[in-house]
């Protein structure tokens, strides 16, 4: 295996003394939220079998969620 960096790595996060702004953070969250989108289409092209018991179980819940 090589050992270089990759563009997989965490970036840096940033310096204590200045706070992140509402923006950084609502860039940030937005991206984990797509990345996290695509590793569960991943999973469902994947694992079809258990993405759709998955998604039965969802919306079992749902019809049963009392609002």
């Amino acid at each position: 295996m090589p050992d270089h960096e990759t563009d997989a790595a965490e970036p840096e996060p940033p310096e204590p003394e200045q706070p992140e702004t509402d923006a950084e953070r609502r860039r940030r969250r937005a991206q984990f939220l797509r990345d996290l989108a695509e590793a569960r289409e991943l999973r469902a092209r994947v694992q079809p079998r258990r993405a759709k018991a998955a998604r039965l179980r969802h919306a079992m819940r749902m019809r049963t969620f009392r609002w």
